[in-house]
Formats: structure tokens, sequence, C-alpha cells
């Protein structure tokens, strides 16, 4: 394609953009919400998964061993412990430690410690949190063997719905995303194909003039470019303003509740944002110029 023709359908399509101002605003208006409301769910699929990391993160097997354990005993279960697969971290704690934490929670409660006399019936244990949250179960059957161990515990019930829990969260979070796209592909064609009807009697003038069907296309495809551009940036916009507040809200009365930071977080969900107005506004430009290009 030559640049002198290149420059006439960029030149056509800002002039088309100016000169039909009222829906040119109707559409990036349009784009703009979609896009927008699409930004939101992004932001909340991604957050949910976040918190569905966090809560596989903190799953934990608890290693209960035996009593009267000597410490080579204790040093070679720690070395096994080590050397198992997806081990993020284990952390040891003897019969004293146990038995000083029990104290502490039980302190408003001096009954139930009394009634102990003195004695300390807690073991000695290991907590193994892991890289991997699936290797729990394996992991749990593996340890159980080991002689020196009494018990484990990691709440097998919990875990397993938890799992189901954050496969749900994530494929739905997939499916509402996708949904959401193509929605936003039909809302912003049919927008733009309002554009395209208002200009239906130049598309037949420049078809019987003997213009080929690409010549009249590139200048509403760029058109639709810089409107799926502009909704595009202005959504952004909206949007970085938008989770800003949210996450100042929920860290100032819900701290505790794990939230994606905003950077780069936000550059990557602008930018794909951006590439998808941009992509809906050509397929919605030309979805929309088909019917017309018939004469």
């Amino acid at each position: 394609m030559k640049i002198r023709t290149m420059r006439y359908f960029i030149r056509e399509a800002f002039q088309s953009f100016c000169r039909n101002s009222f829906m040119s605003i109707a559409s990036v208006a349009t784009v703009t919400l979609s896009l927008f409301i699409l930004g939101i769910f992004m932001i909340m699929a991604a957050n949910l998964d976040y918190f569905a990391e966090n809560l596989e993160s903190q799953v934990q097997i608890s290693i209960y061993l035996k009593d009267d354990l000597s410490q080579d005993q204790i040093q070679s279960v720690s070395a096994r412990l080590k050397n198992l697969p997806d081990v993020k971290k284990i952390t040891f704690t003897n019969k004293d430690q146990a038995m000083d934490a029990l104290k502490e929670r039980m302190k408003d409660q001096p009954g139930i410690l009394n009634a102990l006399e003195g004695k300390n019936p807690l073991p000695s244990s290991y907590e193994i949190t892991f890289t991997n949250p699936e290797s729990v179960k394996k992991t749990a059957r593996i340890v159980a063997d080991y002689p020196e161990v009494e018990s484990t515990h990691y709440g097998q019930e919990i875990i397993e719905q938890l799992f189901r829990i954050t496969t749900i969260i994530r494929w739905g979070g997939i499916a509402l995303i996708i949904f959401l796209t193509l929605a936003t592909l039909f809302i912003i064609s049919n927008t733009i194909r309002l554009t395209v009807f208002a200009r239906r009697k130049e598309i037949a003038i420049m078809k019987y003039v003997g213009a080929t069907n690409w010549f009249i296309r590139w200048p509403f495809l760029l058109e639709g470019l810089i409107l799926g551009f502009v909704g595009g940036v202005i959504a952004d916009v909206l949007l970085a303003q938008f989770y800003e507040f949210v996450t100042v809200a929920v860290h100032s009365s819900l701290a505790f509740l794990p939230m994606v930071s905003m950077y780069p977080f936000l550059y990557h969900v602008s930018g794909v944002l951006l590439v998808i107005s941009m992509i809906i506004g050509a397929i919605g430009s030309t979805i929309s110029l088909k019917r017309y290009m018939k004469v």
C-alpha cells in the first residue's frame, strides 16, 4: 500500500470521526462503559484468584511425634521431611514450646491448666507448608508411615472443599471474562453499525464509481481503531481511579484481606483492555460494514 493512500485513509478516518461527532461520542462512551465493566470483572477475577492462592499457600500439615524420641531420631525425621518434594517451610515445636503456647491461649481459663497437675501431655511436632498445595495429601500419607510419627493432621475435608472452591473461582472468572468480552463486542459493533448506517449512501456512491471493497473499508477500519483506542484510554483512567479507591477502602477497613498490588497489575490490565478495545473497534467496524458493501 502506498504511503499517500494510507495518509488518505487516516485523514478520512479522523475527518469522519470529527464530522460525525455525535455518533463518535456515543461510540466512545459505549466502548468506555463496556470496557470499564469488563475491567472491573477482570480485577475481581484476578483478586479472587489471588485470594485463592493465599488460602492455598496457608495449607499445612501438622506432624505429631511419639514421646521419648531421642534427639537423633528427631533430627532424622527433619532430614527426611526436607527431602520431600514441594516442601516450602518446616517449623519444629518441642514439648515445652507447645505447652508455653497452650498456657498463653488458656491464660483466661486456669482451671484447664490446673487439671494437668504440672504434666505436659503435648507432643513435639513439625509443621510443613508447601510450594504446591496439592502435594498435601501425598505427603501426609508418606509421613504417616514414619515409625517416629504418632499422627498427622491437615484438615482433610476443609482442604478438599478449599481446592474445589478455588477451582470454581478460577474457571468461573475465566468464563465470565470471555462472556463479557463477547458481550462488549456485540454492544460496540451495534453502536458502530449506527455510524455506518448514517453513511450508507456515501458507501453506495463509492461502490458505483468503482471503489474497491478495501478502499471503502480501510477508513472505517481505522475509525473503529480510533474509537476503540480513545474509549480504551478513558476506561483505563477510570479503572485506575476506581481500583485505587477500592484498595484504600479495603486496606483501611479490612486490612487482613489480601489484594493484588496496584502496580504493575494495573499496567497489565490497562494494556490488555487497550488491545481488546482496538481489536473490538476494528472488528465491530468490519462486521457493521459488511451488509452495506453489497450494492
